[in-house]
C-alpha cells in the first residue's frame, strides 16, 4: 500500500470513528496533495507525497512558534495535533550519525573543497535525506564540513 492509499484509509477510519479533528487534518493533507497533482498534472509517488507533508510540517512548526509567542496556546495545541498527525506519515528519521555519514559521503563524492561547492553537495544530499532529516540541520552540517 502506498502512502496516498494509507492516508485515504486513515481518512475513512476517522470518518467512521467520528474523529472530527483528525478528519479535518487528513482532509487538509489530501487537499494539498491533490493541489500539487493538479498544478503539475501528475500523480504523486511516495517521495513527492513525503515532500508535501514535509512542507506542511514546516508550516505547522512556524505557526506553533508564532502562536506560542502571541500567547495563544489553544491555537498552538491545534497546530501541534496536526503536526503530530503529519509526522506519523513521514518515514523514520535518521540518527545524527547517519546524517553525518551521508554528508561526508556526498562531500567525498563531489570532491567539494570549500563553501563554493555547497550547492553541489546539497544537490546530492537533499534527495537522499528528504523527509528523513531536517534539511536546515543538514545544511549546517554541510557548511561545517566544507569550512573545516
Amino acid at each position: 500500500m502506498n502512502l496516498k492509499e494509507r492516508i485515504n484509509d486513515d481518512m475513512k477510519a476517522a470518518m467512521r470513528a467520528r474523529e472530527s479533528a483528525k478528519l479535518a487534518a487528513i482532509r487538509l493533507l489530501l487537499a494539498a496533495i491533490k493541489q500539487k497533482e493538479v498544478d503539475e498534472q501528475i500523480s504523486l509517488d511516495d517521495a513527492a507525497v513525503t515532500a508535501v507533508i514535509d512542507k506542511m510540517l514546516k508550516q505547522r512548526r512556524d505557526s506553533i512558534t508564532q502562536y506560542q509567542n502571541a500567547g495563544r496556546q489553544d491555537l498552538a495545541d491545534a497546530e501541534k495535533f496536526e503536526a503530530d498527525l503529519l509526522t506519523s506519515y513521514m518515514p523514520a528519521g535518521l540518527s545524527p550519525e547517519e546524517i553525518a555519514l551521508a554528508v561526508a559521503a556526498a562531500v567525498t563524492e563531489t570532491g567539494a573543497t570549500g563553501a563554493g561547492d555547497m550547492g553541489k553537495v546539497m544537490a546530492i544530499v537533499k534527495p537522499r535525506l528528504a523527509g528523513r532529516a531536517d534539511m536546515s540541520e543538514v545544511s549546517k552540517l554541510v557548511k561545517a564540513a566544507l569550512a573545516g
